[in-house]
Parts: structure tokens; sequence; C-alpha cells
């Protein structure tokens, strides 16, 4: 799945999504290596849950189309 990550310039470290879930497995870390290990335990205990409840799970969009390029979200606002 797609992760996105995005820096959190107000509270400080990196939020990270995956925009293919319902919810997102949104997660959190103080560095982007941190946020990414926390990415993919959230990601799998949404999984987890969504088994249990009967949650539908999609397929991943295909990444055939991606770029491969590392692309990382600024959230600051001027």
């Amino acid at each position: 799945y797609r992760m996105e990550i995005v820096e959190d310039k107000g509270g400080g470290g990196f939020v990270v999504f995956y925009p293919d879930l319902p919810g997102g497995g949104i997660t959190c870390g103080q560095t982007v290596e941190d946020a990414v290990a926390n990415a993919a335990d959230a990601k799998r205990a949404w999984i987890e849950a969504a088994l249990e409840e009967g949650i539908e799970i999609n397929e991943p969009n295909s990444l055939e189309d991606s770029s491969g390029q590392f692309k990382m979200k600024n959230t600051a606002w001027y």
C-alpha cells in the first residue's frame, strides 16, 4: 500500500497514513524512520481489525504508474 508522509511543522515529527485504507492507518513519529516503522504496525493493526469486523479490504492501487520517487508533504502554512 502507498504511504504518505507529512511533516508536522506545528507539533514536530511526521504523520504517516495509507490513503488506500479507509481511515488511513494513521500514525506518527518524531523522525521519518520512526514514523515509517510505526506505520507498518498501524497498517497491520488496521488489517487485523478489518478482518475481525468483516470490513472490506481494498487491493492496493497499482504501483505500475508510480515514478518511484519519495515525496514528503510540507504542512507549513504561510
